[in-house]
């Protein structure tokens, strides 16, 4: 999961999905918040699903993601360790 934040496009991708007005965003409303071609957007929302941080949702041409349940909990976990050894 970390790994895939590592890029600053996946964060920021992640961090418009998860704050998107109902949950979920559109890729058509995605691609206009970035100066990427459509197939590198693809690979990025592929590597945030691999990883197990989005959920996507096919509907006609368009293609829906949504945090999926859980994943911000997850990173959670992953991090509050290391805040108490500082």
């Amino acid at each position: 999961m970390l790994k895939a934040l590592g890029d600053p496009v996946r964060l920021r991708l992640m961090s418009l999905v998860a704050s998107h007005k109902g949950g979920e965003a559109c890729v058509c409303d995605l691609v206009t918040e970035f100066t990427l071609s459509q197939p590198t957007m693809s690979h990025h929302l592929k590597v945030l699903h691999e990883a197990g941080l989005l959920d996507r949702d096919k509907r006609g041409v368009w293609v829906y993601y949504s945090v999926r349940p859980g994943a911000l909990a997850a990173l959670a976990a992953l991090v509050a360790p290391l805040e108490r050894v500082g």
